[in-house]
């Protein structure tokens, strides 16, 4: 049988300036790579933390803006004491309590894109 992988989500961006400050200097991401198929051409890049990999893209028709992602992370309250280290225009982060597990991070970026970082069962992990 054949296995899957984890997927890799795409993510529409609008604006590279704002995409790097969010998720590179603010979420702490690196960029694993970068594609333009001309220097005028729209950006499309794969960004890394942990085993965190997503896909932002300017192309238009890649993806929707407002997609939502389910994050998991070890220690969320860990993550919001990081966040809070670092100042981000707009954001004032908190864990946000609900009905179906341990409370959540939720996060919106520039884009509309919600990230809701979790901490998942541990079979999960």
């Amino acid at each position: 049988m054949n296995d899957l992988h984890h997927p890799v989500p795409l993510l529409r961006i609008f604006d590279e300036v704002q995409a790097r400050r969010f998720y590179l200097e603010y979420l702490g991401f690196t960029s694993a790579w970068e594609h333009r198929f001309e220097d005028t051409a729209p950006l499309y890049m794969e960004v890394r933390r942990g085993q965190c990999v997503l896909h932002l893209t300017m192309h238009h028709g890649d993806a929707c803006p407002g997609a939502t992602l389910r994050i998991a992370v070890e220690d969320p309250d860990a993550l919001l004491d990081e966040l809070c280290s670092r100042a981000h225009a707009g954001l004032c982060p908190e864990l946000e309590e609900v009905p179906w597990g341990p409370p959540e991070l939720n996060l919106i970026d520039p884009f509309g894109n919600r990230l809701a970082f979790h901490r998942p069962a541990k079979a999960s992990l």
